[in-house]
C-alpha cells in the first residue's frame, strides 16, 4: 500500500510528541487503533450517510440556490435606497451584483473569523472528550433551524431583515464547520485503515447525489413551470414564484432532509468517543496538546507543511464554490433553471468524483492523487475563464446561437455547462483526497486534533479569496479578471 509522507512518523516523532502531550484515558483511541470493516459495512455506510443528510445544505444554500438569490436581494435593496447614484441599465446591474457578492464575502469572512480559532480546539477536545453523537445532534439541529429561517428572507422586505438573515447564515456556516470537524474525527472509528479513502469518497458522492435529487425536484416542481409552463401549469404546493418562494423553499427542504436522513447515521455509525468522559478536562488537555503541537512544529513538519499547502488551495476552492454561482448568473446571465441545471449536472458528476478519489487514493496514494486533482482544477478553471457570452478560447472562436430556446441557447452556454462535468469531478475528488491524506498522516490517537488544524487550514484565510475577487473585479472592471484571483 502507498505510504504518504510522514506516515512512518507514527512510530517516530509522532509517538514522542504524544508521549509529551497530556495523557488521558480515551476509549476512542483504542477504537481508532482496532477499527475494522470494509467501506460497505454497516459502520462505513452509516458514517457516509451523514453527508447524504448534511451536504445538500452547502450545495443549495451556500452555492447554487439561496446565495445568488440573497445576493440579488441585497443589491436590489441598495439600489432601491439610491446607493448607486445615477447608474442605469447594465451598469446598475453590475453595481448591484458587486454589492451582493460583497455581502456574501462578508458572511464568509465573519464565519471564518469565528471558526478559525475554535475549530482546532474542538478537534483536540474530540480526541479526549465524551460521546460525539450528542454534540452532533445539537449541531445538526442548529443547522436545520437556521435553514428553516431562510424561508422568511422575503424579497419585499416584509420578512426578516437583511442583517438578521446574514447573522443566520453566519451561525449556520460556523455550525456546519463544527459538524464537519466532529464527523471527520469519527472516520477512523468506522472502518479499517485501508477502507477509509473509499468510505470518505462514498460520503462525498452521496452528499452530491442528494443535492442533485433536491435540485431536480425544485427545477421540475417550481422553476421550469414558472419559465415555460412545463411539466405543470402552475408551481406545485402553492409556491408563489413572484415572491421568490422557489428560491426560499430550499431552506425548509434542506432542514427536513437533514433531520430525516441523519437518523441512519446515528443508528449505524460508531461514535468513537468515551462515555462519561469530562469535556472540561478534554478542553484543558486539548489546548495544552495544541500548544505543544505548535511548539514542536519540527516534529510534525510534514503534516504542518501539508496543512499550510491546503490552506492555499482550499481557500481558492472556497472562493470558486461560493462565488461561482454569482459569477455565472451575472456574467453569462443565466436564470434559475440554467443555474439549477448546472448544479444538477455538477452534483451528478461530483458523485463520480467522490468514487474516483477512493480509486486514485488506493492506486497512487493520496498525495499523488491530490497533485492530479489540483492540477485538473487549474486547467479547467483556466479554460472556463476563456469563455465569454460572445467568444471562446480567449477570443479565438466566436460564439453563436445554437437554438432558439429558453435555456442554454448559445455555444458559450453549452461549452461552459460541459466544463462543469470535469470541474465537479476533480473538485470533489480533491476534497476527498485531502481528507484521506490527513487520516494517513495523523497519529491515530490525535486524529480529531489534526482535523481541527485541518479545518483551520481551510478557514483561517477563507475571507481572502472573496476579498481578492472583489479587489480584482473593482480594479479591472472585468468579472473574469476578478475570478482569476
Amino acid at each position: 500500500m502507498y505510504e504518504c509522507p510522514g506516515q512512518k512518523k507514527r512510530t517516530g516523532s509522532f509517538m514522542s510528541d504524544t508521549a509529551m502531550a497530556p495523557q488521558t484515558t480515551n476509549a476512542s483511541n483504542d477504537v481508532a487503533n482496532v477499527a475494522s470493516g470494509g467501506a460497505l459495512d454497516r459502520n462505513g455506510i452509516g458514517w457516509a450517510i451523514f453527508e447524504w443528510a448534511r451536504n445538500p445544505y452547502y450545495i443549495l444554500i451556500v452555492i447554487y440556490v439561496f446565495a445568488p438569490y440573497f445576493g440579488g436581494v441585497v443589491g436590489a435593496s441598495m439600489a432601491a435606497n439610491g446607493e448607486f447614484g445615477d447608474l442605469q441599465g447594465r451598469e446598475l446591474e453590475e453595481a448591484a451584483g458587486a454589492a451582493g457578492q460583497a455581502s456574501k464575502a462578508s458572511i464568509t469572512k465573519m464565519a471564518g473569523l469565528i471558526a478559525a480559532p475554535t475549530d482546532p480546539i474542538l478537534g483536540a477536545m474530540l480526541d479526549r472528550g465524551g460521546r460525539r453523537k450528542p454534540l452532533l445532534i445539537f449541531l445538526l439541529g442548529t443547522i436545520a433551524l437556521m435553514s428553516w429561517i431562510l424561508w422568511y428572507a422575503k424579497p419585499d422586505g416584509t420578512g426578516f431583515s437583511i442583517p438578521f438573515i446574514m447573522g443566520v447564515l453566519v451561525i449556520a456556516y460556523v455550525t456546519y464547520t463544527y459538524s464537519e470537524v466532529t464527523h471527520n474525527a469519527m472516520l477512523s472509528s468506522n472502518g479499517a485503515p485501508r477502507s477509509l479513502p473509499v468510505i470518505s469518497g462514498i460520503g462525498l458522492a452521496l452528499g452530491n447525489l442528494a443535492a442533485m435529487l433536491i435540485l431536480l425536484f425544485i427545477v421540475i416542481a417550481f422553476a421550469m413551470t414558472a419559465l415555460i409552463g412545463w411539466p405543470f401549469e402552475e408551481a406545485l404546493f402553492g409556491i408563489d414564484v413572484s415572491q421568490a418562494e422557489h428560491f426560499r423553499i430550499a431552506g425548509p427542504i434542506c432542514a427536513v432532509w437533514l433531520i430525516l436522513f441523519s437518523i441512519p447515521f446515528f443508528v449505524m455509525s460508531e461514535d468513537g468517543g468515551t462515555k462519561g468522559a469530562s469535556w472540561i478536562q478534554a478542553l484543558k488537555d486539548g489546548i495544552k496538546s495544541l500548544i505543544a503541537t505548535f511548539r514542536r512544529a519540527s516534529d510534525n513538519k510534514e503534516i504542518l507543511k501539508y496543512l499550510g499547502a491546503r490552506m492555499l488551495y482550499a481557500d481558492a476552492m472556497a472562493a470558486l464554490l461560493t462565488l461561482g454561482g454569482v459569477f455565472i448568473g451575472l456574467y453569462l446571465q443565466w436564470n434559475l433553471v440554467e443555474l439549477s441545471a448546472y448544479a444538477i449536472i455538477a452534483s451528478l458528476f461530483a458523485f463520480f468524483g467522490g468514487l474516483l478519489a477512493g480509486v486514485l487514493d488506493r492506486a497512487v496514494g493520496p498525495k499523488r492523487a491530490l497533485i492530479i486533482e489540483v492540477t485538473g482544477l487549474l486547467l479547467v478553471l483556466t479554460f472556463q475563464l476563456s469563455i465569454t457570452p460572445d467568444t471562446l478560447f480567449y477570443g479565438l472562436v466566436d460564439s453563436y446561437q445554437v437554438w432558439d430556446g429558453p435555456i442554454f441557447n448559445s455555444l458559450s452556454d453549452i461549452v461552459y455547462l460541459s466544463s462543469a462535468l470535469l470541474l465537479a469531478i476533480v473538485a470533489t475528488a480533491s476534497i476527498s483526497s485531502s481528507r484521506s491524506m490527513l487520516v494517513h498522516m495523523a497519529p491515530p490517537e490525535r486524529v480529531g486534533e489534526f482535523f481541527g488544524l485541518y479545518s483551520i487550514a481551510g478557514n483561517v484565510t477563507v475571507w481572502l479569496g472573496p476579498l481578492m475577487v472583489e479587489i480584482f473585479t473593482r480594479v479591472s472592471g472585468e468579472q473574469r479578471v476578478g475570478m482569476s484571483a
